[in-house]
């Protein structure tokens, strides 16, 4: 695989090599000196035709901590508020010696679009693009990370495991996706992800905020999250994001109120008293605070959001390092 477009794409073998490769990441970034050599005289562009922060920063970091050279470009401000395609903004790029794009764009398959069309050089290279999101479709190094979080917390120090539970997938574990599955890439990557991995994955929303099809996803679903908490039992809870933002009409569009969604839907301190004493709790931000997460909840001790950020630096190290400089030796299984 020459490029990281979707989690759905990932086998069982690369997906446990990522998460092999970011834990190795992982334990550089404790040093005193974080920068690695390996991508040295490379060159990242970032290019954001959405408004992002933490994950353009963290795809930034991941990119300087590997020495590559760094190039930020935004939509807002540049030639495409003028009217240039994406096929001319990638070729400039392309004529500027680009050896990785990590794409984020509002239109699900324009990452696709931009791997296999030729505009970067051939088609299917030389220059690797990665998906940092587009449109409601997918978002592969997020569910990369949920997944390095959670085989972390619930697989590598458990039952006598050491150490970031290297070389395991995620057998036997359960996590509840609750939330806006209707407009989130994140959940599309991560019941992908989590499935390739072995996990059992439950998505519980209200039926407004479910996709049409999603009965053909590998996953269960429900409407009721006190029910879910209670009888299944998950060792992570994921909250997703209301994403007002996508919500045509307003929130009244999809739910009566944001109040009744948070009776129902949000994690609050009672719910908390539901979970078992190992299972965490995930985000994968920016929170509504007081609408699908409480700050009580949020700032627990069996939260792991900020480690989750955290994360997605040694998980996007991993990628990049695997796309431009990794082992393309049969023995190798690089992507």
């Amino acid at each position: 695989m020459k490029h990281l477009l979707s989690a759905a794409e990932l086998s069982l073998d690369e997906a446990i090599l990522l998460l092999d490769t970011a834990a190795q990441m992982s334990a550089t970034q404790s040093r005193e000196i974080k920068k690695l050599p390996t991508l040295r005289g490379r060159t990242v562009v970032n290019l954001f035709f959405e408004d992002s922060t933490r994950t353009r920063i963290s795809f930034e970091t991941a990119a300087k901590r590997l020495s590559a050279d760094v190039i930020n470009f935004s939509a807002k401000g540049s030639s495409v508020s003028k009217g240039e395609s994406l096929k001319d903004t990638a070729l400039t790029l392309h004529a500027m010696g680009a050896d990785a794009v990590v794409v984020r764009h509002w239109a699900s398959g324009a990452p696709h679009q931009l791997a296999h069309s030729g505009w970067l050089g051939g088609v299917d290279g030389p220059v690797a693009v990665l998906n940092a999101g587009d449109g409601t479709h997918q978002h592969p190094t997020q569910a990369l990370l949920d997944a390095f979080t959670i085989r972390r917390h619930l697989v590598g120090r458990a039952g006598g495991a050491t150490g970031d539970g290297v070389g395991r997938d995620l057998r036997g574990i359960k996590v509840a996706i609750v939330g806006d599955v209707l407009h989130s890439r994140v959940a599309r990557s991560n019941v992908a992800l989590l499935r390739t991995l072995g996990a059992e994955v439950t998505l519980v929303a209200p039926p407004t905020l479910l996709p049409v099809g999603v009965e053909t996803w590998p996953c269960a679903t429900s409407y009721d999250l006190d029910e879910t908490l209670t009888q299944w039992q998950p060792d992570a809870v994921m909250m997703l994001r209301v994403q007002r933002e996508r919500m045509s009409g307003g929130a009244g569009a999809f739910f009566p109120s944001p109040l009744e969604y948070s009776r129902r839907y949000g994690l609050d301190r009672r719910r908390q008293a539901m979970l078992a004493g190992h299972t965490i709790v995930m985000h994968p931000g920016p929170m509504n605070r007081g609408l699908e997460i409480s700050a009580e909840a949020a700032d627990s001790a069996r939260s792991v959001i900020v480690e989750q950020v955290a994360n997605g630096v040694a998980v996007r190290m991993a990628a990049l390092y695997l796309l431009l400089a990794g082992d393309t030796s049969a023995e190798g299984t690089a992507l």
